[in-house]
């Protein structure tokens, strides 16, 4: 039998699990304190909603559980064997499909807009590496059933507290919309029906300049003259000026498709009070096909990847409605911010002081549980049988944190 986890997947030590719950509890209780509620849904989902569900690269991570009894084996029996007969469902790659399929099979049982908090696991098949798991929570919050751009203000406002609660405040949130994106570089002479793909290659911009991306888009034989129109607009970047939002939307057909996130960018920073930044980033796209509009995502110089993102998806819960119904999420990275605060090694504020009660036969246990209950109303007390060798007891109590020992001299209690 092998005792050590999967790979891409980790068993959590006691230590660790105290800041988790801390961290998630601090979180929860910022989404309640602003009206959002919680919901659970199955880590599994059909197979057919997964496949269709606009997840961009994380369709190709799905762990998919196969078929059971006689439908499998009369899969089996096919010849040749085809993998997509094998199986009729799979692991939950996000929150986002699982909270759509929610809200159209629950919507007369749910108040208007519908505001609705997440945080679950999530499994992804991916090559385990520094910031990706396995297997790993997610911290959602979303808002069902608002079209007006108030929403990801809100959907900013709430995330952003949630992070100042638990004591991180060294972040940013990028903010772009992908409408503008792709009506520049349809302007520039990309046809519309490349435009996921070139959206792809721009998202990398920051990895490998304006020369990666040109070498990038020359390989997929885009038009020249539009290679040379999004480099040359790369390029000024590169060259010192800034890429400001007008100057992407002089780029467009239509420069007004950027008054919405004029407007929201400036209300969350009225909002944000300068406790944090809120960032207009061009060429931020963000992986999942299903975003329609406004996305976003937190950086933070602690981490080198995104530590939090979301955006607007108007059509996902359309899929299984037959109707559109506007819905815009965020979520944090919660794994990537415990990571942070686990290496700033972070103490949790206010927390009891820990104090081991031990006792030998001596003592009746039920004396020992009732000084126990007064010794709670300043400590945490764990209750635990005096070994035979005291020197490796304490020093493992001092190693997960204890710092007070409580115990039983002439029936009488002590704490040190």
């Amino acid at each position: 039998m092998k005792v050590n986890a999967l790979k891409g997947m980790k068993d959590i030590l006691p230590a660790e699990q105290r800041l988790r719950d801390y961290v998630q509890g601090k979180i929860l209780e910022t989404y309640r304190a602003s009206g959002f509620e919680r919901i659970s849904t199955p880590m599994l989902e059909d197979s057919e909603n997964l496949d269709k569900s606009d997840g961009g690269d994380n369709l190709n991570l799905i762990f998919k559980v196969l078929k059971r009894g006689e439908k499998l084996d009369a899969a089996l029996a096919q010849n040749p064997v085809e993998e997509k007969t094998l199986s009729d469902m799979g692991l939950r790659y996000d929150l986002t499909l699982p909270l759509s399929r929610f809200f159209a099979a629950n919507k007369n049982e749910l108040q208007f807009p519908f505001k609705v908090i997440q945080t679950d696991r999530v499994f992804r098949a991916e090559r385990p590496q520094k910031g990706r798991s396995r297997e790993f929570v997610q911290c959602d919050i979303d808002i069902l059933g608002d079209s007006s751009c108030n929403a990801e203000v809100e959907l900013i406002d709430v995330t952003a507290r949630a992070l100042l609660n638990i004591g991180f405040d060294n972040f940013v949130i990028n903010i772009n919309d992908r409408r503008i994106l792709r009506a520049m570089l349809e302007n520039m002479g990309f046809a519309p029906e490349t435009l996921d793909s070139v959206c792809i290659t721009f998202d990398k911009m920051d990895k490998i300049g304006s020369e990666g991306v040109e070498k990038e888009l020359t390989e997929k034989q885009f038009p020249e003259n539009a290679i040379k129109n999004l480099v040359d607009f790369i390029s000024s970047a590169e060259g010192g000026a800034k890429i400001t939002l007008d100057s992407v939307a002089a780029k467009c057909a239509d420069a007004s498709i950027a008054d919405e996130l004029k407007y929201i960018i400036k209300t969350a920073q009225e909002v944000s009070g300068g406790k944090y930044k809120i960032n207009y980033s061009p060429n931020l796209v963000r992986g999942q096909g299903y975003y329609t509009g406004v996305v976003f995502e937190i950086g933070s110089p602690d981490f080198s990847g995104a530590v939090g993102g979301g955006g607007r998806y108007n059509n996902m819960i359309g899929k299984f409605l037959g109707q559109q119904v506007p819905a815009v999420g965020f979520s944090i990275g919660f794994e990537r911010i415990c990571a942070i605060l686990l290496d700033k090694k972070y103490k949790i504020p206010d927390q009891k002081e820990k104090c081991a009660l031990l006792y030998d036969d001596s003592v009746d246990f039920a004396k020992v549980l009732a000084e126990a209950a007064k010794l709670r109303k300043n400590y945490s007390v764990s209750v635990l049988k005096k070994a035979k060798k005291a020197g490796p007891q304490f020093d493992m109590l001092e190693k997960q944190g204890y710092t007070k020992f409580a115990g039983f001299k002439d029936g009488e209690i002590f704490v040190k």
